[in-house]
């Protein structure tokens, strides 16, 4: 079978020092908010170009965290609108509607599958204060005229970052577009921990600060709370491990782009609609290679059929989702259309050249 990302051959490449950095963990007897933790901050800050790094739990987290020290600083309240794209994975939405803010649902654009930013300025409500952007797949959801409505209109954006990391516009990373972005290191994303494990970038000193805080019970000072908060600390052994993956981010990601360029050269069927490919090449990290076709699940069966596993990302779009039952009467063709028809084709850092050629081949044979 080839597997679309093969998790335990990712981290046998790296696994004498991984063992060795989870045995400095344990030797240490220091397992939260130790310098492992303080390690990763400063090397993902340095990397994304942001201020600051603060590690938390997970992706979703990330996300909430941003929305609660907003609300906590004033500068958001219960029942404001945050832009996010209709087609984005239902964590997105679950941040939002988490504290208690309210989706405004923007389609996407059928070429990228990002947030339609032409369509942005339309849904602006006295109410509007974020849009959140989600580079999804991989690739790079940004513009001057993102940018230029963000100011126009006094907008935070806020970028989900958990598909991208590493991807850039115009010489920036994302995770330092916005004013503030969260990362997923699931063990599945390009930057993966062995678990569940997350991050906040920000160049503002005070969100960082009340996210920190947030995160820790609210606690800036052992026992002194002042917020409300929660407990998502990104503990010392993923940080251990997050420190090792990191320094061959770069070199996964190009062998990402490798794979996509083949697979956009050579799949040829007409049943087949490739992604877009970007001018440049460094604004996608193909985090996941996503084919469209009305012949989906014929396609997914075949391919199966012949040892090649695929996945659907995503089968269900968040307004057709029953946690959301009160936008089961809401339309939205394009996130439809995205929803039915997309189907992830292997790719990974350590997939083999003839496993490639082998995917190429059977989906160019592939007749529905």
């Amino acid at each position: 079978m080839v597997k679309l990302n093969d998790l335990k051959k990712v981290n046998q490449q790296y696994a004498e020092e991984l063992k060795k950095a989870a045995s400095e963990v344990i030797d240490s007897g220091w397992y939260l908010l130790g310098d492992r933790v303080t390690k990763f901050e400063e090397n993902l800050s340095k990397y994304i170009g942001a201020k600051h790094a603060i590690g938390v739990g997970n992706g979703l987290d990330a996300l909430r965290l941003i929305l609660r020290a907003y609300l906590e600083l004033g500068l958001m309240k219960e029942g404001d609108e945050v832009i996010v794209p209709a087609n984005t994975y239902v964590a997105t939405i679950l941040a939002i509607t988490d504290s208690r803010l309210k989706p405004v649902l923007v389609e996407p654009d059928i070429n990228t599958y990002n947030l339609d930013i032409s369509l942005i300025e339309q849904h602006i409500t006295k109410r509007t204060r974020v849009i959140m952007v989600v580079h999804l797949y991989g690739q790079v959801c940004w513009s001057e005229e993102l940018e230029n409505i963000a100011k126009q209109y006094n907008l935070k954006i806020i970028e989900d970052n958990a598909q991208a990391i590493g991807a850039i516009w115009k010489g920036k990373k994302t995770g330092s577009l916005g004013d503030a972005a969260g990362f997923s290191f699931y063990p599945g994303k390009n930057l993966g921990a062995l678990g569940d494990a997350g991050a906040v970038t920000t160049n503002d000193d005070q969100l960082a600060e009340v996210i920190r805080a947030l995160g820790n019970y609210g606690s800036k000072q052992k026992y002194v709370n002042d917020y409300q908060g929660f407990n998502s600390r990104l503990d010392e052994i993923q940080a251990a491990f997050l420190n090792v993956k990191l320094n061959y981010l770069d070199i996964e990601n190009q062998r990402r782009r490798e794979i996509a360029d083949y697979y956009i050269r050579k799949i040829n069927n007409a049943e087949i609609i490739l992604p877009n490919l970007p001018k440049v090449n460094e604004t996608h990290v193909w985090h996941l290679f996503v084919v469209r076709t009305q012949h989906r699940d014929k396609l997914q069966d075949y391919l199966n059929a012949n040892g090649l596993q695929t996945l659907i990302h995503y089968p269900i779009p968040p307004h057709k989702q029953q946690a959301y039952n009160e936008w089961e009467n809401l339309s939205f063709s394009i996130t439809d259309k995205i929803h039915k028809e997309v189907l992830s084709l292997p790719i990974s850092p350590v997939i083999r050249d003839e496993d490639v050629i082998k995917v190429v081949d059977y989906v160019n044979s592939f007749n529905k």
